[in-house]
């Protein structure tokens, strides 16, 4: 298999253990990324996984009448397919290749062995997708409450931590498919950058000239995505062999639920009779009216059964400590 780029210049690869990094060395396949590609369409069953390493991919949504948004980009530090192995299978987004360059890609059902099959590579998948959910949700709240120069400016500079070098191929037109917002207003948010000597702009290239110019004129948004990130991905515990994961026992996450439901309609069974040997023991008197919600506080407090509801929440932390738990810990809770 010809490979330009080596695999462990995506950072979610270079992040697995040795033997999952071997396993994955025989599954992954170097592939070119060309400017446009569209990597998988809305509502398409995906066959492949892609690892981008010297190439940048925008998730883009297209809207019934044909207009876009970008709701997040993937570069080395993670991959587009998270639906492969979320069990969706599929996703309403577009993705397509918005800075040229190489990468990787692993067949589906080879993402899913490995997902199934090993705990190291489940932790870390998962961390990156609620890396990736995060961004997501900052981009709608930077769309919505931020100017059009700060998300220019968060723009660029997620791009830059996901590209090798300072300078990007994008046209004013293309920043504004992305942003979701008319090109007079990229046009003029790239003008002042420029005369403030952040960016250099010509001819579809930008060349970012004060990356700290850039920071101090973004919004928090940036800040956010980028700590997250930084956050989920690397793990002070991690040795040179991998991410550090606990020896777990796995259970079900459908028995934590039937678990938890059941403690919870034991603690209001002996909710509601405690409060009907309550009332039948209640004196003919009336006592002097109270603020409502503070009378029933007061009276769920005191109330014999309140203990069940405690207990419940107990119960349910046992068994999550038991899904995430080492030897130790089960045999604290055992005893």
């Amino acid at each position: 298999m010809s490979r330009l780029v080596d695999p462990l210049g995506n950072h979610l690869v270079a992040a697995l253990c040795a033997a999952g990094r071997r396993l994955w060395s025989d599954e992954l396949e170097w592939t070119d990324m060309p400017l446009g590609t569209v990597l998988y369409e809305s509502g398409s069953t995906m066959e492949y996984v892609y690892f981008p390493v010297t190439s940048m991919v925008s998730l883009l949504y297209i809207t019934e009448a044909g207009a876009s948004s970008e709701i997040a980009v993937v570069g080395n530090e993670g991959l587009v397919g998270i639906s492969l192995f979320m069990g969706g299978g599929s996703t309403p987004s577009r993705g397509v290749v918005q800075y040229a360059g190489e990468g990787f890609r692993m067949k589906a059902h080879a993402l899913k062995a490995a997902f199934e099959g090993s705990p190291e590579v489940q932790l870390l998948l998962l961390r990156y997708t609620q890396s990736l959910i995060t961004q997501m949700s900052q981009t709608a709240v930077c769309n919505r409450h931020h100017s059009l120069e700060a998300q220019l400016c968060k723009r660029l500079l997620l791009t830059l931590d996901r590209l090798p070098s300072t300078a990007m191929m994008m046209t004013q037109e293309l920043i504004a498919n992305m942003l979701g917002v008319r090109r007079e207003g990229v046009s003029a948010a790239a003008f002042r950058l420029q005369r403030d000597g952040l960016i250099r702009y010509s001819r579809g290239c930008i060349e970012v000239l004060d990356r700290l110019g850039l920071e101090r004129r973004t919004c928090e948004c940036y800040a956010v995505v980028k700590r997250e990130c930084v956050r989920l991905l690397t793990d002070s515990e991690a040795t040179a062999d991998g991410p550090a994961v606990r020896s777990t026992i796995r259970v079900p996450a459908a028995t934590l639920g039937h678990v938890l439901a059941s403690c919870t309609r034991a603690a209001q069974r002996a909710s509601r009779k405690s409060r009907k040997t309550e009332a039948m023991s209640e004196p003919s008197s009336v006592a002097t009216p109270r603020n409502f919600d503070d009378d029933r506080k007061l009276r769920w407090a005191m109330q014999p059964g309140a203990e069940a509801l405690p207990a419940a929440v107990g119960a349910f932390l046992a068994m999550s400590t038991i899904m995430s738990g080492s030897q130790a810990e089960l045999a604290t809770i055992a005893a």
